[in-house]
């Protein structure tokens, strides 16, 4: 997989996320060359400048807000989109979201869904479907994956 796309709420911030956890999964893709997203349905505008400034490598590559583009999760269009802006077809791309609504919306379309319950788990199944061997790992991200 070359692509890996995150929801925000729920999953990096909010009741059930693991910021830290999934920051560490993200940071760990992107220097192995795995291109990152964040795809929220926040209405954009002034007030989404908060999440378009975890873009720019920050903490992914880009930020797709739907109130921005003017589609929203579940609509197909919305996962397409987001996979054009990383460079990568759908197919290629994990999406990673807590509503099972919106990762049969990516499946759809021939991502990778990741239904977020739990942190350890979301991370563990990102382990697995991007090829990392996560008892080889070491310092601090091996206590986090």
């Amino acid at each position: 997989m070359r692509g890996l796309i995150v929801d925000v709420g729920g999953v990096l911030m909010g009741p059930g996320s693991d910021f830290d956890g999934l920051s560490a999964v993200l940071a760990d893709a992107r220097r192995r060359g795995v291109r990152t997203a964040i795809l929220s349905n926040d209405p954009g505008g002034p007030g989404g400048e908060w999440l378009r400034e975890l873009g720019d490598g920050r903490l992914v590559d880009r930020v797709v807000l739907s109130g921005d583009v003017g589609v929203a999760k579940p609509d197909p269009r919305i996962y397409r989109l987001t996979a054009e802006v990383l460079g990568l077809e759908p197919r290629d791309c994990i999406f990673v979201d807590d509503l099972a609504v919106n990762v049969r919306g990516a499946v759809s379309v021939g991502m990778v869904g990741v239904h977020h319950v739990d942190g350890v788990v979301t991370a563990s199944e990102l382990a697995v479907l991007l090829d990392v061997d996560r008892d080889g790992m070491q310092g601090e991200q091996a206590s986090t994956w």
